[in-house]
């Protein structure tokens, strides 16, 4: 909480105390559902996007699981495979296995608000 007595001055930044040293809590799918042998998009490695996160994905991800569908031709399956692709990650559509880590299906990622864990800043122009 800010102290009321403080006046801030121009060219100061004030950041409330919730907002330092706070642990993130990533999403989770809480369906405990199996998605073996359900299709994920394989891809090159590519770092987490979120400042100091040393996380590597090898797949889509979003909130570091691994998305998955059931149908291999299902429409945002082959959308997010076309966009890795445009992002030159070399993708492929494969058969999902426990062993590639974490999961959660894409639409119960989608119906959860889409959370991530980070986001890429854009480049500031000068």
């Amino acid at each position: 909480m800010i102290d009321e007595s403080f006046d801030p001055q121009r060219g100061t930044v004030v950041l409330e105390d919730e907002l330092l040293g706070v642990d993130e809590d990533l999403w989770t799918d809480d369906s405990d559902t199996d998605h073996s042998g359900w299709y994920c998009v394989s891809t090159e490695p590519f770092p987490c996007p979120a400042d100091g996160c040393d996380f590597v994905a090898e797949h889509m991800t979003a909130a570091h699981l691994i998305l998955v569908w059931e149908e291999r031709d299902d429409p945002n399956l082959l959308r997010h495979a076309q966009r890795a692709k445009e992002a030159g990650r070399n993708p492929r559509i494969v058969s999902y296995e426990e062993s590639f880590g974490p999961s959660a299906s894409y639409y119960a990622w989608e119906a959860a608000g889409r959370p991530v864990h980070g986001i890429r800043r854009k480049a500031s122009r000068t």
